[in-house]
């Protein structure tokens, strides 16, 4: 394939020192890995760094002929957001607390307006649009906290149970390592101390004073302790309320629903755990039922029981059961919503007079309401590929159910429905300036994998498009941990649909979109189904016409970049371009580290290297290590410099090692933010412009007319 710009002298991409090192197994194997150097855990190896701005420079050099485009995205794309834009306010504990943004503004202002007769979610959401802020107490207005900084984020926030105190967390470089701090909501002070080092997840006892937090692993940034801390006193001498031993679980807190009981949830990929104490006194935490290899369950407590969720006795699909007050093991859990085979169980929510359940059917997610007198019916949808879930329902003493839904075509909607009467109210529909859903098709298609398989398929694009094989499409997906990814709307894709193109999301195995045996059957010694899942959806798109075979283009993140970088390897003919953000890609020696964060946590979704077993089929799949010379597809890789969760090193090894061994001309780029981490530039436009970025560069090799 030539690039459109192939007539045009390309300049010269960096050349980065190969230098030997040998990275070993504890039973003995051996890899050679030349470009080892580039990692630097202080991020401040000169050589590194140059080898960076130097792959930055380049990514200029080659991204220039395609920078009206750029600006012609972000344009396009800003100009679909409601800037003065406000979320829809929820009601606790005497106050409605929502989150709005003012015009020009990269960050939310978090408020909150105390209750009152004739005060409630939508009168809110009209003043907000008015302009009208008498009686709003702002509780963070982020834009001020992050004036100056080229990263920052607030991860959580926690008020008092009488509302007096607000504690919050944020992160300053995008590494995921947060810093509490606390501020007096009457007269407005800062407290003098902070907690650095933890996770943005805070939980309040019913004191108002003592806060409970979890601490990260300075090296690996697990979640390795959970400690509470007394205003007022040196967070040095905090103590710990539970340290977790065993590196690959991940600790949260929380609330039961009732608000009577502080929880410690402990959970790996196989198996959970949680611990429970009264929230008047937390001084004791009592454990559920001891965790168990294969035994997952999560839990909460209201009217005087507790609900779990589990896939205990072979409940692949997850069942709920119930516990009395004071049970400490599964023997005490009674079976209440029976395992389907067809259902997945994926959540619940507990209100006075009914249950609300999440669960996966077909491929696509539904609302199960259960009433108290065993009537159950689902909440209704009408179109054939959508997403729906629970929003937030803070207060169980009510007949409304709030849930959120979305699909390819319309925009995130939030509705209330009365559980009793059946009246549905439409709380919010996100705002679209300039677009009209009326303009655009959805479909649900069925691929069929090489072993059979049914691979479900969302795919979107403007009325009037023809499948006559011509067109360009951009295929995405992901398909590990579980994760389902599900039909939403995009502000972004709308401009690629308006050019003509289609976008697809391949819902391949390694996700749950089909229940537990979908995820199953794409990880560990299965992780190839997901690999060629993707690769058999592009081969039905454009069978079915939805794509020419030479304009295809794959997008994929993190995980998705795995995959990306499999695909890349396995079928580099079928993809035009491929688009690979934060990638993982140099699985054997990134699970060989347990040093490296999140590595030890992950071992039952890739395997342990360290058994020979897993070891040598990770290296059949492992995108680094399968790098060889053939004619690789344009590519755009993206990365920063301070993500915790797939290291900088991984993508700029493998583009160093990919540019050794590709045989075509395409270009191949790495964009690494120096200031950001796992998600990109902080702030509610900048990460546009990375996006506009990417799909410029893509839209020029694809040969799709810049113009919409």
């Amino acid at each position: 394939m030539s690039s459109p710009t192939s007539a045009q002298t390309p300049p010269t991409p960096p050349d980065a020192e190969k230098k030997p090192h040998v990275v070993r197994a504890p039973f003995g194997a051996e890899r050679q890995d030349e470009y080892y150097w580039l990692r630097d855990d202080s991020r401040k190896d000169a050589a590194m760094l140059g080898y960076l701005n130097a792959e930055n420079a380049y990514a200029d050099a080659v991204l220039a002929s395609s920078t009206p485009v750029q600006d012609k995205l972000y344009d396009e794309i800003v100009a679909r957001i409601k800037q003065d834009d406000a979320s829809v306010p929820y009601r606790d504990r005497g106050y409605w607390y929502y989150a709005r943004f003012e015009t020009g503004k990269d960050y939310p202002i978090h408020a909150r307006r105390k209750d009152a007769p004739g005060i409630d979610a939508l009168s809110i959401q009209q003043a907000n649009a008015a302009g009208d802020f008498a009686g709003e107490e702002v509780l963070l207005d982020v834009n001020r906290l992050a004036a100056g900084k080229d990263y920052y984020s607030v991860g959580d926030y926690a008020v008092t149970p009488d509302n007096a105190v607000l504690a919050y967390a944020d992160d300053s470089n995008g590494r995921r390592q947060y810093t509490i701090r606390f501020r007096n909501l009457v007269t407005g002070d800062a407290y003098p101390e902070t907690i650095a080092g933890v996770s943005p997840n805070l939980v309040w006892a019913d004191d108002n004073k003592t806060l409970f937090y979890v601490e990260n692993d300075p090296e690996t940034l697990l979640t390795v302790r959970v400690k509470k801390h007394v205003l007022g006193t040196d967070p040095t001498l905090d103590p710990v309320v539970y340290e977790e031993h065993d590196d690959s679980f991940y600790l949260g807190i929380d609330r039961s629903r009732d608000e009577r009981y502080l929880l410690i949830h402990a959970s790996s990929t196989v198996s959970g755990e949680l611990r429970y104490a009264p929230a008047n006194d937390p001084r004791e935490f009592t454990v559920l039922a001891p965790r168990a290899r294969d035994v997952e369950y999560d839990a909460d407590h209201f009217g005087g029981r507790w609900v779990i969720r589990t896939n205990a006795d072979g409940a692949t699909n997850f069942k709920l059961v119930t516990a009395a007050d004071g049970a400490t093991s599964r023997k005490d859990w009674q079976d209440w919503i029976a395992h389907r085979d067809d259902v997945l169980v994926e959540g619940f929510e507990l209100f006075d007079g009914f249950t609300a359940i999440a669960e996966r059917s077909g491929g696509l997610e539904r609302l199960r309401l259960l009433h108290t007198d065993g009537r159950e019916d689902h909440i209704a949808t009408d179109e054939p590929a959508y997403s729906m879930g629970l929003d937030v329902n803070s207060e169980p003493a009510t007949d409304w159910v709030r849930y959120s839904y979305t699909s390819m075509t319309t925009p995130a909607t939030v509705y209330a429905l009365n559980v009793k009467t059946g009246e549905r109210r439409l709380l919010k529909r996100q705002p679209v300036p300039g677009y009209d859903p009326a303009q655009y098709v959805s479909e649900r298609l069925w691929a069929t994998a090489r072993d059979g398989a049914k691979i479900p398929v969302s795919i979107v694009y403007r009325k009037g498009f023809e499948k006559t094989g011509k067109a360009a499409l951009l295929q995405y997906g992901y398909g590990s941990y579980g994760m389902s990814m599900d039909p939403g709307f995009s502000v972004t894709t709308v401009s690629l649909l308006d050019r003509g193109m289609a976008y697809a999301i391949a819902h391949i195995r390694g996700g749950q979109e089909l229940g537990r045996k979908w995820y199953e059957d794409g990880k560990l010694l299965n992780k190839q189904n997901t690999f060629t899942d993707f690769i058999d959806v592009t081969d039905f798109l454009v069978k079915e016409g939805y794509a020419a075979p030479d304009r295809v283009a794959a997008y994929g993140g993190s995980a998705g970049g795995l995959l990306m970088g499999a695909i890349a390897n396995m079928a580099p003919q079928k993809y035009r371009v491929i688009l690979s953000q934060v990638p993982f890609v140099d699985v054997v020696t990134t699970m060989l580290d347990p040093s490296i964060p999140l590595t030890t946590n992950e071992y039952d979704e890739w395997g342990n290297p360290e058994q020979p077993e897993y070891y040598q089929y990770m290296l059949s799949y492992s995108p680094y290590d399968n790098l060889r010379g053939q004619a690789y597809p344009a590519m755009f890789v993206g990365t920063g410099l301070w993500d915790s969760q797939v290291q900088y090193w991984e993508p700029a090894k493998y583009v160093a090692r990919l540019r050794d061994l590709n045989t075509s001309a395409e270009p191949v780029v790495l964009r690494t933010n120096m200031d950001a981490g796992h998600g990109g530039k902080s702030g509610r436009f900048r990460r546009y412009r990375e996006q506009a970025e990417m799909y410029a560069f893509m839209l020029e090799q694809l040969d799709v007319a810049a113009a919409g």
